[in-house]
């Protein structure tokens, strides 16, 4: 990942190439992402209230880049509360730039090149992220348990400022936005611990296990036990 996008984007990924058709279940993390597959194209993809299903033909080998919350928005030129749930081409936002990109990585035939090359291609901004990004990255740091009233005094914002404002940058409310990061942070922990689920929500920041399993529902529409019943499958968030 070039340095200059350090405070931008999270990461570029890149997927295994599969022999047959695979679902792929991904969690709300509260990021944004660009999404290149050669049957798809290249897609932007908002934040994410529940899960989804993705589905990849024979073959497939999906890649792509994952903005940390809140900093999609002077990429994608169009407001992250656009794309909440939604799944747009890209080409459809950024236009002629989209679609020579798309060019470019249909030429490459390793997703692993694919993702780098779709990395290379942003550019950062001239700008430092602004105030309320600064204040969305300060929930994403607390790991969604940050003090609210507090980030908005930070930011120079009323709470009601400042929820208009989150929203416009990340897609989701700030109430939101630190359920989910804090459920995100749940699924990490539970992967690396046994199945103590009172313990686990205690170290995330629920009030308790049944807080826990509520989010989980909402989130998922499984309980924890459920979704980590095959532990083999590995963290997709």
């Amino acid at each position: 990942m070039p340095p200059a996008l350090a405070s931008w984007v999270e990461c570029a990924w890149s997927s295994e190439v599969t022999l047959a058709a695979q679902a792929a279940a991904v969690r709300p993390d509260g990021c944004l992402d660009i999404v290149y597959s050669p049957a798809d194209g290249l897609l932007a993809i908002g934040a994410m209230t529940t899960q989804r299903q993705f589905d990849h033909a024979p073959g497939a080998a999906p890649c792509g880049v994952r903005f940390l919350p809140g900093m999609a928005r002077e990429f994608l030129r169009v407001s992250p509360a656009e794309l909440t749930d939604q799944s747009i081409p890209l080409e459809d936002l950024l236009g002629g730039t989209a679609r020579e990109l798309k060019r470019r990585l249909s030429g490459v035939e390793l997703c692993a090149d694919r993702a780098r090359l779709l990395a290379a291609s942003l550019r950062p901004p001239a700008d430092r992220p602004n105030s309320v990004q600064r204040a969305i990255t300060a929930i994403a740091n607390s790991r969604g348990t940050a003090d609210l009233d507090r980030i908005s005094r930070h930011a120079n914002l009323s709470p009601r400022q400042f929820r208009r404002r989150c929203s416009e940058e990340s897609g989701l409310t700030p109430k939101h936005l630190c359920r989910i990061l804090r459920f995100r942070h749940t699924i990490q922990l539970a992967y690396a611990a046994a199945d103590d689920w009172a313990g686990i929500a205690a170290e995330a920041g629920y009030f308790d296990q049944a807080h826990l399993i509520r989010d989980f529902r909402e989130f998922t529409g499984q309980t924890p036990m459920a979704v980590f019943s095959n532990r083999r499958a590995g963290p997709v968030a």
